[in-house]
């Protein structure tokens, strides 16, 4: 009776689950509920997260199927499902199939390697992973690919290594993709597996043998050294598989392991080579004519027919080049970059190529079309080059692109300490050019910083360099307009500074410089720092002339320049111009006392040596070098400076003093913006009298009489003269005005242009000696193509004391890196093989103690004999003493060491009987690694085959 209750009980409960399924909603309707709910979207959701709540508090596991499966949807959509987690597994516990697959597809995207839930999956998952139903055990591995970790790859690494000898290839293909993922978070794993996965290259079934390549081909991403002896496998692979996508991996494959082994490039040549030609997908001939040229440049012998095989990469690459897909073209461009680096003279035929891929639309191909012409660089076609690129840059459209063509010119006529340029003259006249291009360029310090460097470095165009600047200068203070690179005229007046004495018109130069208007902090207490060069140089040569009023007024021009500078918000400005102010009052002082003594004393006749000018000059001398990069980083701090203490501590103030001080140091050097309010706004404001205004008047009048532009007149005249109509034009006064502005440049025609056709003549002349004489090699040819006397550069950097130029502060090591653990030895054993056990240890430590007491007794002895030596008188006392220390030591240790044997022995016995009992337990095999019974792994020789 009871069991009959106990039925009819649980029917009901069916019953009313069933019920209860009938009225719930599924996945469907809350998909169809989000979409109609557009408006209120969030509140329907909330509103459906309360229903999947109340459903996952019953009993019935397909109610709870349900709720997870709308769960899942919802955590595509952005939402926190992570409360869930408990409900998950027991979903993923089920017996059902499709309840199961419900429960690990929200696994898969909920759960993370990180998630303490984990621990409670590992028997539930080696359960299914044992199934003998085979797509439970493909869910497993499917969901457990998403979430695993370390202790789960650790524990569950046995199971799925046996399930790569499965009997379904469906089980197969999957584990051996699995094993990839425990590789990466447990990579112990990877010693007793190899076996396994080398079977598996092999496998009948084309889906394990795909799978098992892409395996082996990223882990040979760290340490193809491992999979060296892979090779005949995958050679035979590559010559009978027709699978593209397998080829593709085999072959980078091949790119990986012929730097190790230049043997196997040359086999791989041919297959290759054959590919080439026969096949029709591009990303298989893309992959080939990578590894050509990862071969090519292994094979160090060379062979008979590389030139060829190059020629041949360069003509298919030509084919991706011109294609219209953007990949292709890019993919193009990019090996050909890796032919540049070996064979530069068969990718130089396609230069023009290359430079009609600057007029592509898409950015990214003319950017690597730029670094393809860096490489393709050399003496005789230098100029050819940044002609076109120059007369590229004024029709490219784009800030970003025009600053990056603007600093590739620079790169590539910079390169390996201007190795290529053979007239410097020209390269100034490139970077001026580049200066006066008015697009809005923020790459004028990189000009400024080579305009520096090559004065700095080539001694020879200093002359020329600050006549250019000098040219600079002049526009810049004559026009109206700002049509130079503010960057630039850094470099423009420290250089015509620093090197004045190579200028033609000093004076000009300064009066050009004392024009200077609005700047930067930085370039303006430049301007001011360079002035007082130029004046110093001037005043020496005026100084020996004896023309002492015109350095008084020079002198009186720069101070009422630098008076200005001073009251500048820009405290580097203030102070070089408060300097550079006190240094003139100075000279001024010293000249006018000069003077003075000259007209006492007429028969006084100056010595060029105790001239003012020498010793003002003094403050400038020294030779410069170029300084090298992160010079100023490698300078060692001085032990016991801290930078970060305070030179002077601050002033402590109270709140009061800062009230009382507020008005009086707020705006000191800067005019106040600032206007009150109500009845403290009058202090602020200005009130002229009557004598202001009529001074003001006044003022205004002598302006107006002076400006030529102004028309003069009663206003009864103007409207008088206004009828008559042409007559008011004649009457107009006109006046000539004297500018000195520079001549105007045609935008088709630049100065640099008569340096390239005069290396094009000199080219015409050597092709018609080519013709008379045969050239010995191809090499030679440009070396021989200077188009100028060879100009020295300076090379040496100056760098602190035991500072060197090797030294980086990159990082190389990535700790961020997935693969980082991948990089093992498979040759070596593990590390648990290597370490001795305790014991052994001890003992091996015992000789290493005698040895050790041995030796101090020899340092011992040595220190007596030196005693001895210095006092004779003591010599035989001490020695007695010593012998009877010695003896006494002597019986000590003989008698400790009849006592050892017995227990060695005893020592000896238990570790037998220890190893016994492991062996029993475990086999070790033959590559050095340690596997549990019943695990069958290859031997030596079947491994090395």
């Amino acid at each position: 009776m009871i069991s009959y209750l106990k039925s009819s009980e649980m029917a009901l409960k069916k019953v009313k689950g069933n019920i209860e399924r009938m009225f719930d909603k599924n996945l469907t309707d809350l998909v169809r509920g989000i979409r109609n709910n557009k408006e209120n979207e969030a509140k329907y959701i909330s509103q459906c997260m309360e229903d999947i709540k109340q459903e996952l508090r019953q009993d019935n596991l397909p109610v709870k199927s349900n709720a997870i499966a709308k769960l899942t949807y919802l955590q595509m959509l952005g939402y926190d499902i992570s409360w869930a987690g408990f409900n998950i597994i027991e979903v993923m516990s089920s017996n059902k199939f499709t309840l199961k697959r419900i429960g690990y597809l929200a696994a898969s995207q909920s759960f993370h390697c990180d998630s303490e839930l984990l621990m409670l999956t590992t028997n539930m998952i080696r359960k299914e992973l044992n199934s003998h139903n085979q797509y439970e055990a493909g869910l497993a591995l499917t969901s457990l690919s998403c979430y695993i970790s370390m202790d789960l790859a650790r524990d569950l690494s046995h199971d799925i290594l046996t399930l790569l000898s499965s009997t379904k290839p469906y089980i197969r293909k999957k584990a051996v993709l699995m094993m990839y993922k425990v590789f990466l978070k447990y990579p112990e794993a990877l010693r007793p597996a190899f076996p396994r996965l080398k079977e598996k290259l092999e496998d009948p079934d084309p889906g394990v043998q795909s799978a098992a390549v892409n395996v082996v081909c990223e882990l040979a991403r760290k340490n193809p050294k491992n999979y060296l002896s892979l090779a005949p496998v995958f050679f035979k692979l590559m010559t009978t598989s027709t699978n593209n996508w397998m080829l593709i991996k085999i072959i980078k494959l091949f790119g990986a392991l012929t730097p190790l082994e230049p043997r196997l490039g040359k086999k791989l040549i041919e297959p290759l080579t054959n590919l080439i030609h026969s096949t029709s997908a591009m990303s298989l001939l893309y992959e080939c004519i990578n590894t050509v040229i990862a071969v090519l440049i292994s094979i160090s012998s060379g062979m008979p027919n590389h030139a060829a095989s190059i020629q041949l990469c360069v003509q298919k690459l030509r084919i991706l080049i011109e294609d219209s897909d953007q990949n292709l073209k890019y993919l193009g461009l990019l090996a050909m970059s890796k032919i540049l680096k070996t064979h530069p003279k068969s990718v130089q035929a396609h230069k023009d190529l290359i430079l009609q891929c600057l007029e592509d639309k898409d950015e990214s191909i003319r950017l690597r079309a730029l670094d393809l012409l860096y490489g393709m660089v050399s003496k005789k076609n230098l100029m050819e080059i940044v002609k076109k690129l120059m007369v590229h840059m004024d029709k490219a459209e784009g800030t970003v692109y025009r600053d990056e063509l603007l600093s590739k010119i620079i790169l590539i006529c910079s390169q390996n300490n201007y190795q290529f340029i053979t007239n410097f003259e020209w390269y100034i006249t490139v970077l001026v050019e580049l200066a006066q291009m008015e697009f809005g360029s923020k790459q004028g310090h990189v000009i400024g910083a080579q305009l520096m460097d090559v004065c700095i470095r080539v001694q020879a165009i200093r002359a020329f360099a600050v006549a250019e600047m000098a040219q600079l200068l002049e526009v810049y203070a004559s026009t109206s307009q700002f049509t130079i690179m503010q960057e630039v005229l850094y470099a423009a007046a420290w250089l015509t500074g620093e090197f004045a004495s190579e200028l033609e018109n000093q004076e000009q130069t300064l009066r050009n410089m004392l024009k200077y208007k609005s700047l930067p902090q930085h370039i303006e207490s430049v301007f001011i720092h360079n002035i007082l060069k130029l004046f110093a140089h001037i005043m020496n040569r005026y100084e020996s002339e004896g023309h002492l009023d015109l350095i008084l007024d020079l002198a009186d021009v720069i101070l009422a320049k630098l008076s200005e500078s001073v009251k500048s918000g820009e405290l580097e400005v203030q102070e070089r111009a408060s300097t550079v102010i006190v240094i003139i009052n100075i000279v001024k002082e010293e000249v006018i006392a000069t003077g003075n003594s000259r007209l006492m004393d007429t028969t006084h006749v100056g010595n060029p040596q105790d001239l003012f000018a020498k010793e003002l000059l003094t403050l400038f001398n020294g030779e410069l070098n170029p300084v090298a990069p992160k010079a100023q980083k490698k300078v060692p701090v001085p032990e016991g400076l801290d930078l970060d203490a305070w030179i002077n501590e601050p002033i402590e103030t109270t709140s009061e003093s800062e009230d009382s001080d507020q008005d009086n140091t707020e705006n000191l050097f800067v005019k106040s913006d600032k206007f009150g309010y109500g009845e403290q706004s009058e202090k602020y404001q200005y009130q002229p009298t009557e004598e202001d205004i009529k001074k003001s008047r006044e003022t205004r009048k002598y302006e107006q009489q002076n400006n030529p532009h102004y028309l003069k007149g009663s206003t009864l005249e103007r409207r008088e003269n206004s009828s008559n109509g042409n007559d008011v034009i004649e009457n107009i006064p006109v006046a000539e005005l004297n500018l000195n502005i520079p001549s105007l440049k045609l935008i088709g025609q630049k100065r640099s242009d008569k340096y390239l056709d005069l290396h094009k003549e000199k080219k015409d002349k050597k092709k018609s000696k080519k013709k008379k004489k045969h050239r010995k090699s191809e090499s030679s040819s440009d070396d021989n193509a200077d188009a100028g006397p060879m100009v020295e550069v300076k090379q040496v950097l100056e760098l602190p004391e035991g500072a060197t130029l090797s030294d980086s502060d990159s990082d190389h090591h990535r700790l961020d890196d997935p693969h980082r653990a991948l990089d093992i030895d498979l040759d070596l054993p593990p590390i648990g093989d290597v370490l001795p056990n305790k014991k052994e240890v001890a003992e091996s430590e015992k000789p290493l103690k005698k040895e050790k007491k041995k030796a101090k007794r020899k340092n011992e002895k040595d220190k007596e004999k030196k005693a001895v030596k210095q006092k004779p008188e003591k010599r035989k006392k001490e020695k007695v003493e010593n012998l009877l220390k010695f003896d006494k030591e002597n019986d000590e240790d003989t008698a400790k060491e009849d006592r050892k044997p017995k227990k060695t022995k005893k020592d000896k016995k238990k570790s037998k009987e220890k190893e016994k009992d492991a062996k029993t337990k475990t086999k070790k095999s033959a590559s050095g690694y340690e596997e549990a019974l019943g695990i069958s792994t290859p031997t030596k020789e079947n491994y090395q085959s």
